[in-house]
């Protein structure tokens, strides 16, 4: 027959009571700061195996004033990015004998982004890093005190506000993406975004000005969530079109939707349109026809952006931008267009 008798981890009081010694020889024994006669020592050593204690390290790194918690702040944390770059800052931090709390924000009204930030800052923090993928991330990279160690993580080339920034270029990887298109010999390229997200999209902004450059027609923009089903959904609308040859989207599953709506219309990817996506996800490669799409690799720029916050907690100031530019991967989506 099984306890009902709650489970309770066991305290300071409960090692010291089982080894036969005082709570203070415990603690000494724990943290090393003193001297303590080899017997004692292993009666605590044998009574924290025995009862599966497990030392509080919050609690100690308040003590010794050597924080080794980072805090993470995010908005949506399931989608691909997001999540990429979260398993980046947990591998670094984890190399680095540190350990990571994340605080997710429902949202970016000022209640929501100040609920989130006194959680995520009510532990012993060394330092935050914040996701800024959405309105909630620039909400609360904007609404965090003076003085703790902060570093941003998301798109774009440069930070004006000074604050130190892991970033991923995607006005260069629009631009690069939208190029190749042209150069292909589309005449234009439509383009499937993303939702906006409280600032100008780096992806869509490359787009336009490749397009300018190549003196092309600008299309009217199409916005999508960033799953597949609202993909197809704009992918209708193109097939119903006749003058549309090459689509960007801004995001891989986005693209699978328009490819398999386009097909479902009777078209031929890439033979009839060619289709762009961005991220590079697993398994795009294996999609028929093979997706081309834009790598970004997420878990570099959670590791960038942990290092960085590294580097100021060692005291180093002023910052760069740690800025990476990520890279076309053509496949079998994208082809000339059909004379």
């Amino acid at each position: 027959m099984s306890s009902s008798k709650p489970y309770r981890a066991p305290v300071l009081a409960d090692v010291a009571r089982a080894a036969g010694v005082s709570v203070p020889t415990v603690s000494r024994v724990l943290n090393g700061s003193k001297y303590v006669a080899p017997e004692l020592t292993q009666r605590v050593q044998a009574a924290v195996k025995e009862l599966g204690y497990r030392p509080n390290s919050a609690a100690r790194s308040l003590r010794s004033k050597q924080r080794t918690l980072v805090s993470i702040l995010a908005g949506a944390t399931s989608n691909y990015g997001p999540a990429h770059t979260l398993q980046g800052i947990e591998t670094a931090a984890r190399n680095a004998g540190m350990s990571v709390s994340i605080t997710v924000m429902e949202s970016d009204d000022d209640e929501s982004l100040v609920s989130a930030i006194d959680l995520a800052l009510s532990q012993p923090t060394a330092g935050a890093i914040v996701l800024e993928f959405d309105r909630a991330g620039i909400g609360a990279a904007r609404s965090l005190p003076e003085g703790l160690p902060v570093v941003v993580a998301g798109g774009g080339s440069e930070r004006v506000d000074g604050m130190a920034a892991a970033l991923l270029d995607e006005h260069a990887a629009g631009r690069q993406a939208t190029d190749y298109l042209i150069r292909l010999g589309h005449e234009t390229v439509h383009h499937v975004a993303g939702p906006t997200q409280g600032k100008s999209s780096g992806r869509t902004e490359g787009w336009r000005a490749a397009l300018r450059d190549a003196g092309a027609a600008v299309p009217e923009v199409l916005h999508a969530n960033w799953d597949a089903v609202s993909g197809y959904q704009c992918g209708e609308r193109i097939a119903g079109r006749d003058d549309v040859t090459a689509v960007f989207c801004g995001n891989d599953e986005i693209a699978l939707g328009v490819m398999r709506a386009l097909t479902d219309r009777g078209l031929d990817v890439p033979v009839d349109v060619s289709v762009v996506g961005f991220d590079d996800q697993p398994l795009v490669s294996l999609w028929r026809p093979s997706l081309t799409t834009i790598d970004q690799d997420f878990e570099d720029l959670g590791a960038r952006a942990f290092h960085m916050l590294s580097r100021l907690l060692d005291g180093e100031v002023d910052l760069k931008a740690s800025v990476v530019a990520p890279q076309l991967v053509v496949r079998e989506s994208t082809a000339p267009p059909r004379r």
